[in-house]
C-alpha cells in the first residue's frame, strides 16, 4: 500500500467517537522532565535525548503532523485492543511516550477512569488527539519517571522505549509506579526494522566511501524482552512480534516519513552527513533489491508487544513442583477414568 494514504484497518472493537472540544475531559498539564543530558550513572550512553526531543518537538510543530501518524496509530490501536481483552476497568491509567495521543483515541471512559499522557516533547502534548477520556498531560523523560509507587493501575507504551538508553531502569520504573495487579502494555521496534533501508544505505556506502557507518539506531531482541521484563519484578509475561509493511514511492518519500514520525536516528555514533552520490547509489540500490511490481518499494516495521503484571497475591500461581497426582506416562489411560459419555472420541 502506498504512503500518505495510510495503513489498513484491521477488523477490531469499536472505539471511542471523536467528540466535540467542548465535551473534552478536563486537560490538566504538570512537568515532570528530567535535566537536560542527565542519564543514569549504571547505563550506556547510546542515544542523544536532547536531540530525540528536539526532533519530537520540530515533527510536533509541522503544519500537517496527522500526515505522518498512520503508523503510530495503528500500532496505537493495536494497544487499545489488547487493553480491551482484560476484562475490567482501570481509575487511572499512564500512557508513557504517549505523542500525540495515539492510544488514548481509540479508548473510552467506560475502560478507563482518568489518564495520565507523559512525553519528553511539550510540543506533542499541546497538539494531542482528542479524546472523551479526562487527561493529564505530564512533560517528564521515560528514563526518570516522576510518580510515586503503586500509583497507576493500567501502564501502556507505544513505539517510545526503544529510544531509552537504560531499557532495564525504565521498566523497572514502570513495575515500581503500578499498583499491585496493576498491568504494563507496551510495543517498541523490532530488531528487524526497516532492514530493506539499513541494508540498502550499508551497499552504497560501502561501493563509494569504502565503508560504511550506522544509520538506523539499535534495537532491542525480542530474545532479551522476556528476561527484561521478568528481571524488572513482572510476572505472567507475554512477548510476541509482528511486522507492518508500508510501500513508498521511493527510498526518499521513506526517509521524509521518518522525519515526520520524529523517528530519525539520534545516536551519538550517527554519521552527520551522507554525500550526495551515496544517496543517490542507496536509492538505487533499494529499488533494484526491493522493488514492488507497482515500482513502489516495501519498508517493513517490526514490532514487539510485550505485557506484564504486578505481583498480588490474587493471581494465579502454577502448582509446587512434586505437587502433580498424575504423571505424563498415565495421561493415555485417561479414557479410563471418565464416564462413557464423555470420553474423547
Amino acid at each position: 500500500m502506498l504512503r500518505p494514504a495510510g495503513l489498513w484497518r484491521l477488523c477490531r472493537r469499536p472505539w471511542a467517537a471523536r467528540v466535540p472540544a467542548e465535551n473534552l475531559g478536563r486537560r490538566e498539564v504538570t512537568s515532570g522532565v528530567s535535566p537536560r543530558g542527565s542519564t543514569s550513572p549504571r547505563t550506556l550512553n547510546i542515544f542523544d535525548r536532547d536531540l530525540k526531543r528536539k526532533q519530537k518537538n520540530w515533527a510536533a510543530r509541522q503544519p500537517e503532523p496527522t500526515k505522518f501518524d498512520y503508523l503510530k496509530e495503528e500500532v496505537g490501536s493495536r494497544i487499545a485492543d489488547r487493553v480491551y481483552d482484560i476484562p475490567r476497568n482501570f481509575p487511572l491509567a499512564l500512557d508513557l511516550g504517549c505523542g500525540r495521543g495515539y492510544i488514548a483515541q481509540y479508548l473510552n471512559k467506560e475502560t478507563i477512569g482518568k489518564f495520565f499522557q507523559a512525553d519528553i516533547a511539550e510540543n506533542a502534548l499541546k497538539n494531542s488527539s482528542e479524546t472523551e477520556i479526562p487527561t493529564v498531560s505530564v512533560l517528564a523523560d521515560e528514563e526518570f519517571l516522576p510518580f510515586k509507587e503503586n500509583t497507576f493501575d493500567l501502564v501502556v507504551s507505544s513505539l517510545s522505549l526503544h529510544w531509552v538508553n537504560d531499557l532495564p531502569r525504565a521498566l523497572e520504573q514502570i513495575h515500581y509506579i503500578l499498583k499491585p495487579d496493576g498491568v504494563f502494555i507496551g510495543a517498541m521496534f523490532g530488531g528487524d526494522t526497516l532492514y530493506e533501508l539499513r541494508c540498502s544505505l550499508q551497499l552504497a556506502e560501502t561501493e563509494r566511501e569504502g565503508g560504511f557507518s550506522p544509520h538506523i539506531s539499535p534495537f532491542t531482541a525480542v530474545n532479551d524482552l522476556g528476561h527484561l521484563l521478568g528481571r524488572a519484578g513482572f510476572n505472567t509475561l507475554t512477548v510476541d512480534t509482528d511486522e507492518i509493511q508500508v510501500n513508498y514511492p521511493g527510498m526518499f518519500e521513506l526517509m521524509e516519513d521518518l522525519q515526520g514520525m520524529g523517528e530519525s536516528n539520534c545516536a551519538w555514533n550517527r554519521k552527520a552527513l551522507l554525500h550526495r552520490d551515496t544517496m543517490l547509489a542507496a536509492a538505487a540500490v533499494y529499488r533494484e533489491m526491493y522493488r514492488n511490481e507497482d515500482g513502489s518499494v516495501p519498508a517493513t516495521y517490526q514490532i514487539y508487544y510485550m505485557i506484564g503484571w504486578k505481583y498480588h497475591e490474587s493471581q494465579a500461581r502454577p502448582a509446587e513442583r512434586g505437587s502433580a497426582t498424575v504423571s505424563f506416562g498415565e495421561l493415555g489411560k485417561i479414557n479410563n477414568l471418565m464416564p462413557p459419555g464423555k470420553k474423547s472420541q
